[in-house]
């Protein structure tokens, strides 16, 4: 691990409850507030290979406010498009929603690397995963649930999420 890296974790999870509750004031909801603040630090993550910015504190809350502005403002326009009624002229012109028979091929490969990466992991990371990723529940909840800390539980998601993106960008090599 890189020292920068090294610096980005500790600064991360010295603040990652003030960065959810700052999210979640903006997004009013602590399950997306959750995944916001997980989003923060691997979008941060990512861009250490750009080079590292000079206040890493202050660059995990402008990712973690630009995260949640955005959020708001897909859910408004998503909103705006689910409450418009349509005509039924409207619809005839709508592409077919089955994806086609190369995506779902390539879901079906992509579902299977996902899996098999799963099982490599540790029983509780993929435990964690499974909880948050299927379930729906929030790491303070798992973290119940398991019988650890939240910071236990966002090491394992840490953990699951870097093997995962790992087989994705392999794939879409």
């Amino acid at each position: 691990m890189t020292g920068d890296t090294q610096r980005l974790d500790d600064a991360f999870l010295g603040m990652r409850q003030s960065l959810y509750r700052a999210i979640l004031r903006i997004v009013r909801d602590a399950a997306e507030a959750e995944e916001l603040t997980h989003d923060a630090y691997l979008r941060a993550r990512r861009a250490l290979d750009q080079g590292t910015p000079g206040n890493i504190e202050a660059f995990l809350w402008q990712i973690a406010r630009n995260l949640a502005l955005d959020h708001l403002r897909r859910r408004k326009v998503r909103a705006l498009h689910e409450e418009r009624e349509f005509q039924a002229a409207d619809t005839v012109v709508v592409a077919d929603p089955q994806p086609s028979i190369e995506d779902q091929a390539i879901q079906r490969d992509l579902v299977k690397a996902f899996n098999r990466a799963l099982l490599t992991l540790p029983p509780r990371a993929r435990s964690a995963w499974c909880l948050n990723r299927l379930k729906g529940l929030a790491y303070p909840e798992i973290a119940r649930r398991l019988g650890v800390s939240p910071n236990t539980v966002f090491n394992d998601m840490k953990m699951a999420m870097a093997v995962l993106m790992e087989i994705r960008e392999k794939m879409e090599r």
